[in-house]
């Protein structure tokens, strides 16, 4: 059997963490990491391959992504100016892990929805320790 490793952690550790996981975990940022991890991709190239997402949106999630280190911006001078979104290494060493889960959901979305399901067919009633 093994053992896990406790590390006691400052609460403020554990707030920088929640930030980034924040930050990571939202839905535009992984479409965006997802979709620039075999190349980089012009802003317009970007808005068009993600559904839903408002011009506004996208410039505040390629920011915040720049800012964390995850992405960086190539601004080529031309007419209309060109800016190409890639990712760093960083930004990769993520792209895997966000790959890997979203893997497992497709793999297991069938169990998620069933499990969905039952839960909410039993809602209707009372359940234990519920006020």
């Amino acid at each position: 059997m093994g053992v896990t490793e406790v590390r006691d952690h400052s609460s403020s550790d554990c707030r920088k963490v929640s930030q980034v996981l924040s930050r990571i975990g939202d839905k535009w940022s992984v479409l965006v990491i997802m979709l620039i991890r075999d190349r980089s991709r012009r802003f317009s190239e970007l808005k068009r391959d993600i559904g839903g997402i408002s011009q506004r949106m996208l410039t505040l999630t390629l920011r915040n992504l720049e800012r964390d280190g995850l992405v960086t911006r190539t601004v080529t001078p031309s007419i209309p100016p060109r800016v190409d979104y890639e990712l760093t290494a960083l930004g990769h060493s993520l792209a895997e892990p966000v790959q890997a889960l979203g893997s497992w959901a497709f793999a297991h979305m069938a169990q998620i929805d069933a499990a969905q399901a039952r839960y909410d067919a039993g809602a209707a009633g009372t359940r234990a320790g519920d006020p």
